[in-house]
């Protein structure tokens, strides 16, 4: 019969105690910070005191890089690829986070984001907290997931790309050369006064049906539920459903601007008698002339065929395990206004 005695007897040591074994320590992970020190509304001083006071040791091994050019954040995070770096986290504004993110889809290094904009748009939809310590204690919980995100003409966004008011009031304020919500508020009640709806051809080509035509104040393709700072263009809209959610704005006149504006902000757009909704996995447009399109806020100029498609699961991203994806109501003030405004 088996004596376990003698067997333990095997690894006693001198002292009679039982030998014990150290378990073996899990590697720790490798992080790079990208800090945009121009980029966003909020100050990136003292970052490094924070990521040492916050960031776990224990997890991770970190390094911070300053981007000291344009384009240089993308060549930071094009290496961190190529190095095999865990977590590559966008310290910035939506430029910056978008500039990082369209060097890591397709990889398996995942985007982290410290939001420092007004907009915040993707870090909104993931439910980042929009502190640089909160922000950085869903990092230590080291959850990651993939996340769809989208093309247009073969250039990747991750929230939302379009054609029409939205891509025309991105083009003037990049070229205005201002900065703000005072600014982009005035611009587009300036705007919006005179800007005339556009001709439409729109054919969704994974049903190949037939193509519809539209006179349209914008149309958008949101892969997830905001351009920003709370104002909703497609409540509801999931980066993990393999789907973008198509939004079409027809013709109003007098008070169905604000109105669709309030709609953004109580995510009840979808309700809009000028609005029509549905989803796609690829979608072509043709409209009448060249004209500006934008994905994630960023202007260009593109030909008259555009072509938008979403990735599914291109993305691998840090998450916070307790909302994946924005599920919250509008906020108690934007009802209250709404409410007494009827």
């Amino acid at each position: 019969m088996f004596d376990f005695r003698i067997f333990l007897s095997l690894f006693e040591g001198i002292s009679g105690k039982i030998c014990t074994f150290a378990p073996m320590q899990e590697e720790k992970k490798r992080i790079v910070f990208i800090v945009n020190p121009i980029s966003g509304t909020s100050s990136k001083k003292g970052f490094e005191k924070i990521v040492e006071k916050n960031l776990d040791g224990n997890l991770f091994d970190w390094q911070i890089i300053r981007t000291e050019y344009a384009g240089h954040a993308a060549e930071i995070a094009n290496k961190c690829v190529k190095d095999s770096v865990n977590i590559c986290v966008a310290v910035g504004g939506d430029g910056t986070v978008n500039e990082v993110a369209r060097s890591l889809v397709g990889s398996q290094t995942a985007l982290g984001i410290v939001p420092c904009g007004s907009g915040n748009g993707l870090a909104r939809h993931l439910c980042l907290p929009m502190s640089m310590k909160g922000a950085l204690s869903i990092i230590n919980k080291g959850m990651t997931g993939f996340f769809d995100y989208g093309t247009i003409n073969g250039h990747p966004f991750f929230c939302t790309c379009g054609m029409g008011f939205d891509a025309y009031i991105s083009l003037k304020f990049a070229q205005s050369g201002k900065r703000g919500m005072t600014t982009y508020a005035k611009m587009v009640l300036k705007e919006g006064m005179k800007y005339q709806p556009t001709s439409y051809d729109l054919r969704v080509e994974d049903e190949q049906g037939n193509t519809q035509h539209y006179e349209a104040y914008l149309i958008a393709c949101a892969n997830a539920a905001q351009y920003g700072n709370n104002t909703y263009i497609a409540p509801g809209a999931s980066m993990q459903d393999g789907l973008l959610d198509v939004i079409i704005i027809e013709p109003f006149k007098g008070m169905g601007g604000p109105k669709l504006l309030m709609d953004m902000m109580l995510k009840t757009l979808k309700d809009n008698k000028h609005v029509k909704n549905f989803h796609a996995r690829k979608i072509h447009i043709t409209r009448s002339e060249d004209g500006a399109v934008h994905f994630d806020g960023d202007p260009t100029i593109m030909g008259k065929d555009i072509d938008i498609a979403v990735i599914p699961g291109g993305l691998k991203a840090v998450l916070n395990p307790d909302a994946i994806e924005d599920k919250s109501e509008p906020s108690r003030l934007v009802k209250v206004f709404h409410h007494t405004h009827k």
